[in-house]
């Protein structure tokens, strides 16, 4: 019996400490320097070094771009910001979520020139854990999508009850508008642009972790167990694919054929599931994250057919 005792207290320690350490890489961010005014931020990786100059161009356009600078409140009380870029007043506002471990400046600010082709306003968001917001855990859209429809509830009240909104994410940040559209949302939001997102947590960790030739299953395990005893949240309480079946407005899809990050399965999955409007656009030769850096005017081609063909 002291036997068996002792051994069920080694492997509950055992799978505790590797769900901690699985919780840290996965979805905890340490406390965050000030941010350097005068430092730019580029993605990481080969296949975003031939882009840089112009993420070096956009980032540093948008900070000589007029804008405004706003917080709210979360749900369980963190301070969020964002930044908004009026193109005219009263134009379409997108609401611009960025991606996993990004921030808005690093992922978004070549999307407020897009936005301004398109006669947008741009409202990009440094999501929860990122840039100068508030927060040490990722949860992948489960509270993220909160986020969004609070930021939703402040841009109504803010800019009036006639404003259009278009919900924009990339990566993560799509996962996130895509859950939030699965809700009940006010009639001013029109549409979604979910640029690279994922269908499921599950699924996009299992990819990742199989793409390191690790246990996929297993670190899923720990990741989800260490996710509720430390995060506080579990990932499979809301999915993209679960959310875009209750989905009552227009959706566009873009992924790049050639990411290795989130496949372009996912996005399949996602627009077959979807119950609204769609249609999915895929990208050739563009890596994660990279379908508007590779053809800018395609894609906003695709944006202005989808959203006001019809006008």
């Amino acid at each position: 019996m002291i036997r068996f005792l002792s051994f069920t207290a080694i492997l509950s320690a055992i799978v505790l400490l590797a769900s901690y350490i699985i919780f840290c890489v996965i979805f905890y961010v340490p406390p965050r320097k000030k941010i350097d005014s005068e430092a730019v931020d580029l993605p990481k990786g080969k296949i975003y070094e031939p882009y840089w100059d112009d993420m070096r161009k956009w980032a540093l356009d948008s900070r000589g771009t007029t804008h405004d600078n706003f917080t709210i409140q979360s749900f369980d009380g963190l301070h969020l910001c964002g930044k908004f870029y009026e193109f005219v007043p009263g134009a379409p506002i997108e609401l611009m979520f960025h991606g996993y471990r990004g921030n808005a400046e690093r992922d978004l600010s070549g999307g407020i020139l897009r936005c301004f082709q398109l006669g947008h306003s741009a409202f990009i968001v440094d999501q929860r854990c990122s840039g100068n917001s508030d927060g040490n855990v990722i949860t992948f859209g489960v509270f993220e999508h909160l986020d969004c429809l609070s930021w939703i509830n402040f841009i109504v009240g803010h800019f009036g009850s006639d404003i259009r909104i278009i919900l924009t994410g990339i990566s993560m940040g799509a996962t996130t508008v895509l859950i939030a559209a699965g809700k009940q949302l006010p009639s001013n939001v029109i549409g979604v642009l979910a640029d690279c997102g994922f269908h499921s947590a599950k699924d996009v960790i299992c990819s990742v972790a199989d793409g390191m030739h690790l246990p996929s299953k297993l670190i899923y395990s720990f990741a989800r167990f260490g996710a509720k005893l430390y995060g506080h949240f579990d990932l499979e309480e809301n999915t993209a694919v679960d959310a875009v079946k209750r989905c009552r407005i227009p959706v566009l899809f873009f992924h790049g054929d050639e990411d290795d990050y989130v496949p372009s399965y996912m996005s399949k999955i996602l627009y077959d599931a979807c119950s609204s409007r769609k249609k999915l656009v895929l990208v050739p030769k563009a890596g994660h994250g990279l379908s508007y850096p590779v053809d800018p005017d395609s894609y906003i081609r695709e944006m202005r057919d989808f959203f006001y063909g019809d006008l």
